[in-house]
């Protein structure tokens, strides 16, 4: 009986035979059944958090069949908090990946998805107005212009990436092949299939992704060979910028020292003259010393300071295609204590940080050099269109009317009061009630920073040293720069321009502006041909070699314009114009803006007319809104809604 049961027993022992499919579906199924059932990683476990999410335990997977041999692949990442970013945060950053001159042969970007070649920016910014959150990468394989279907490529990267996370994934894409390294931007939308937030573990936004590109990469391509590595790291000895050499110096040393027989281990033996190499050219940098033969001393902040001399090898690189082989002295504007003001021509135009949308302007100077400019965050590219000419002032002095705000309070209270400035030194020839308005939205300002408090009506209470509270607030929002349209317009077409131009502003300032080489002699000679045209208009007179304006140049040119504009404008609609008169207070809804010759003016329609009015920033988001405006001379006082105390200066 019992041989019979162990008989039985051996007769029907499961014996399972291997998986039909032994590729990497196979094993993704696996993982992505772990994920759901919450398996432990090793990996980051030691991190809070680290387990939160998607794809922790296909981080663990990840990577383990890389060898040191294989594709390299760099992915940088930005979680995006959508309410935060603001409103217009998806689909600005969608228009910057797909500018102009970012294509394999210098045409827009094309974004594209999973399904489409031509995906459509506008629908995906649409589904993910809701969203919570968003994730941006940019993805930027080593070997990018072998890939060469950098779509295709792409597309393969996030569709391991959706059987790592176990859902599908909403995404668009745009290659970019204006730089010395092609990469690819992908937008990634905060949701999952099922309508809930996406949350992706640390460890597979840190490891996984990355070693998934590698992996795809090195499928792609083959591993890289022993003459690709050794190319590759000899190109990096005189580098001056932070390299792989360095990052395996700085992980070789102990307590800030490296000893040097550490290099014949078996591990390190291959890259040993590298390393000596490396050592031997940070020294001439006077980022390493060798303390006594054979051991050799990393200096603090060594890795700070290669990542800065990177950057600024970048921005020269930068500066020279901008300025197209013109010989010029390059200059990176540092805003501070005692910087000039730079005035210049746009020469070129781009993102200094793609992945935070941070943009820079190349400006060929008045001062003959070419300038390197940061912008601030937040400034729109597309407000600087190239050829047009800005000025860039640094934020390095407190702002005048802090001064006087502070000059005017009494035992730390403020209250604004129209007979009391009248009587300070505050006025500088302004109207009492514009000085009020100006100090009213200062104040607002600072208020909502938590600098000053509003105790009652047009009472406050500000700090002694209101100033340099008020300087360092403007350093913080702005990052202590200001940059000013001066013209849309180049100095070739102002010179014969209808309407008041920067360069009828420079002739009646009679600052000699102008000359010596570059865009300096550019503007001399554009001078003299503005002059030419306004004798032709009859609006100036040549006596000798002067030249003398007619009376209210600039009001005179901003009229003909404003009426020319006008016509088109009634003709469309039908609406009367109506030119407002120094002093008078016009009322409507605001329809739109248009950006003229002599600046940018916003159309207040009433129903029976409407007037053009200069035009701030700040009425913006006011557009299909009802109105109000004072209009003093070249200037105008806005005031939101009606509402008494609501004004914009």
């Amino acid at each position: 009986m019992s041989r019979r049961r162990s008989d039985e027993g051996e007769r029907f022992r499961p014996r399972p035979s291997a998986p039909k499919n032994r590729g990497q579906p196979f094993i993704n199924s696996v993982i992505r059944q772990a994920n759901k059932a919450g398996a432990k990683s090793r990996k980051g476990g030691n991190r809070p958090g680290a387990r939160l999410g998607r794809g922790h335990v296909a981080a663990r997977f990840a990577g383990q069949s890389l060898a040191p041999n294989a594709r390299r692949v760099t992915i940088k990442t930005r979680l995006v908090n959508l309410s935060k970013a603001g409103k217009r945060s998806t689909i600005t950053h969608l228009r910057y990946i797909e500018r102009e001159g970012v294509g394999r042969d210098g045409e827009p970007g094309r974004a594209y998805s999973a399904l489409s070649d031509d995906a459509d920016l506008a629908e995906f910014e649409q589904r993910g107005r809701k969203d919570r959150h968003q994730f941006r990468f940019i993805v930027s394989p080593e070997d990018a212009v072998e890939l060469e279907d950098l779509h295709r490529y792409t597309r393969d990267l996030m569709q391991g990436m959706e059987q790592d996370l176990g859902t599908s994934l909403d995404w668009v894409a745009v290659d970019h092949w204006n730089t010395d390294n092609p990469h690819t931007h992908i937008v990634l939308r905060g949701r999952d299939d099922q309508g809930r937030d996406l949350i992706i573990s640390r460890d597979y936004i840190a490891d996984g992704m990355r070693h998934r590109a590698c992996e795809l990469a090195t499928d792609w391509l083959g591993p890289r060979t022993e003459l690709e590595i050794r190319r590759s790291l000899q190109r990096e000895v005189e580098q001056e910028r932070w390299t792989s050499l360095d990052r395996t110096l700085q992980h070789e040393a102990e307590k800030g020292l490296i000893a040097i027989n550490k290099f014949s281990e078996p591990r390190l033996q291959r890259q040993r003259l590298l390393l000596i190499g490396r050592l031997q050219h940070l020294q001439r940098l006077g980022l390493a010393s060798e303390q006594q033969p054979g051991t050799w001393e990393l200096q603090p902040g060594a890795e700070q300071t290669l990542r800065a001399m990177g950057e600024r090898g970048d921005i020269i690189r930068t500066m020279q295609r901008a300025m197209s082989g013109q010989q010029r002295e390059l200059a990176v504007f540092e805003p501070g204590e005692g910087a000039s003001p730079i005035i210049g021509r746009v020469a070129a135009k781009g993102l200094a940080d793609e992945l935070n949308d941070r943009g820079y302007l190349v400006l060929d100077g008045l001062d003959g050099k070419a300038h390197y400019l940061a912008l601030p965050a937040g400034a729109e590219l597309a407000e600087y269109p190239t050829g047009a000419v800005v000025e860039a002032t640094g934020m390095g002095k407190a702002r005048a009317v802090d001064r006087d705000i502070a000059a005017l309070a009494e035992e730390g209270l403020y209250r604004l009061d129209a007979r009391r400035i009248q009587q300070g030194e505050t006025m500088n020839g302004r109207e009492p009630e514009d000085v009020v308005t100006t100090h009213r939205r200062r104040l607002e300002a600072l208020r909502r920073a938590g600098i000053v408090e509003r105790l009652g009506e047009d009472v406050w209470r500000v700090p002694a040293d209101l100033p340099e509270q008020g300087r360092q607030y403007d350093r913080q929002r702005t990052g202590s720069i200001t940059v000013t349209l001066k013209s849309h317009l180049s100095i070739e077409q102002q010179t014969r321009a209808v309407g008041a131009t920067w360069l009828d502003r420079q002739l009646i300032g009679g600052e000699g502006i102008g000359g010596g080489q570059g865009f300096g002699a550019e503007v001399s000679k554009a001078l003299q041909q503005r002059a030419d045209f306004l004798v032709e208009e009859g609006l100036a007179e040549k006596r000798g070699r002067r030249v003398i304006l007619a009376r209210n140049l600039l009001a005179t040119l901003r009229n003909k314009e404003l009426a020319k504009v006008a016509e088109g404008i009634t003709a469309g609609t039908g609406l009367e114009f109506r030119q407002p008169a120094d002093g008078d207070q016009v009322s409507g809804i605001y329809r739109r803006s248009l950006v003229l010759t002599s600046g940018r003016f916003a159309m207040l329609d009433d129903g029976m007319g409407f007037s053009l009015v200069p035009w701030k920033p700040v009425i913006e988001q006011r557009l299909g809104h009802s109105l109000s405006a004072v209009v003093r001379g070249n200037g105008v006082r806005w005031e939101l809604g009606r509402s008494r105390g609501a004004s914009i200066g």
